[in-house]
């Protein structure tokens, strides 16, 4: 049986549901053909950030005026700051040069929290061929003057402004701290989001103690982080037929499946890459392929989805319920497991059913 691993992303048929995440891996076109021939079905590219556009922006102009009036001729030696090849010129560049080089769809992503001149840049990567366009919104709320409501409202503002800035599809990157996911979720689709990235993958300061400096570090995910959007995928799935992309945590030809049970259409890599490089995908794909086989499923499409929340026999497995279970399976089965260390010591503290005796409970554990 020949099993059909082609799944619909933002409107976009894909050949398979794999997609490489926004990440230093599309910063080369020999790169991105590589994971091509490998399997990608799609490719994020590099995030162009907010704090990039200003900062070429304010360095070039800042040029201009320190040098401008140093001598008669300079107002008309200088090429106007439109011509020069800042940061937002040489990203349209590399999207148009991707475009060229590929035939699996090429997606934008723009990073920030502001309006500025997002807009602009949007309808700029529409127009040098973007396929799609993934807006990471990376918003860290400091100011305790500022509500839940004015963040959330930050996020619907700039997701209307960009819809209303360009025609092709647009995805909307973000984290899982918000009061309500799903109706933060329902607003960001309502205002024109065609399909939902989780999660945005915040990358967390240090503290040198021998430069006594905050310092940047990043970590590649693991397998354990998949959990989180795993969860909120599979509530979500339910609750609208927007496209839903995990992006946490995808190292595995089983993680890939456990998150297209949830309900994703697809699953984004970047540190499985990055650790084992493009071929890694062909395993992927392999185990995925083998998987759907043994269980007799003719196509992705037909098994995506089939854990979600809505469709699972037990809902309950994705909220509350689910922490009190795993909890008091873990006390049990540690508490049992140091009593056969200390030979059976502590073993009259449980009945004939293994359960612990009421005056022996473990109260109020975090």
């Amino acid at each position: 049986m020949s099993v059909d691993l082609r799944t619909r992303y933002l409107g976009m048929e894909l050949r398979n549901p794999l997609v490489v995440s926004a990440s230093p891996l599309g910063a080369r076109i020999d790169t991105l053909c590589l994971l091509e021939e490998a399997g990608a079905s799609a490719a994020v590219l590099p995030s162009l950030f907010e704090e990039q556009i200003d900062h070429d922006q304010m360095e070039a102009y800042s040029f201009y005026e320190d040098t401008a009036n140093s001598f008669a001729e300079a107002l008309s030696y200088f090429p106007e700051v439109e011509d020069q090849a800042t940061g937002p010129d040489l990203y349209l560049r590399h999207l148009e040069a991707a475009k060229s080089a590929l035939t699996m769809p090429i997606i934008a992503s723009l990073n920030g929290t502001t309006r500025g001149g997002w807009t602009r840049y949007a309808r700029m990567m529409q127009d040098a061929g973007a396929d799609a366009l993934e807006l990471n919104v990376y918003y860290v709320a400091t100011d305790p003057n500022q509500t839940a409501a004015d963040v959330e409202a930050r996020y619907v503002d700039l997701v209307h402004a960009v819809r209303a800035s360009i025609a092709i599809p647009l995805a909307v990157k973000i984290g899982p701290f918000f009061s309500s996911l799903p109706n933060m979720a329902g607003r960001l689709i309502a205002t024109g989001a065609d399909g939902l990235v989780l999660f945005n993958r915040f990358l967390q300061p240090d503290i040198s103690l021998e430069t006594l400096t905050v310092t940047p570090r990043l970590v590649l995910s693991s397998s354990d982080e998949l959990r989180l959007p795993l969860r909120w995928i599979a509530i979500l799935r339910g609750m609208t037929s927007k496209s839903l992309a995990s992006t946490t945590g995808v190292h595995t030809a089983e993680d890939v499946l456990k998150m297209l049970l949830a309900g994703a259409d697809v699953t984004m890599l970047a540190s499985a890459l990055i650790r084992h490089g493009p071929d890694h995908l062909r395993d992927l794909l392999d185990g995925v392929r083998c998987w759907l086989e043994e269980k007799e499923y003719r196509s992705v499409e037909q098994m995506k989805g089939s854990l979600s929340q809505i469709n699972t026999p037990d809902p309950a497995a994705f909220e509350r319920a689910n922490y009190i279970k795993s909890l008091t399976s873990f006390i049990g089965n540690a508490i049992w497991g140091l009593s056969d260390r200390d030979g059976g010591a502590g073993s009259s503290a449980r009945g004939d059913s293994g359960a612990l005796r009421g005056q022996d409970r473990l109260p109020n554990l975090p």
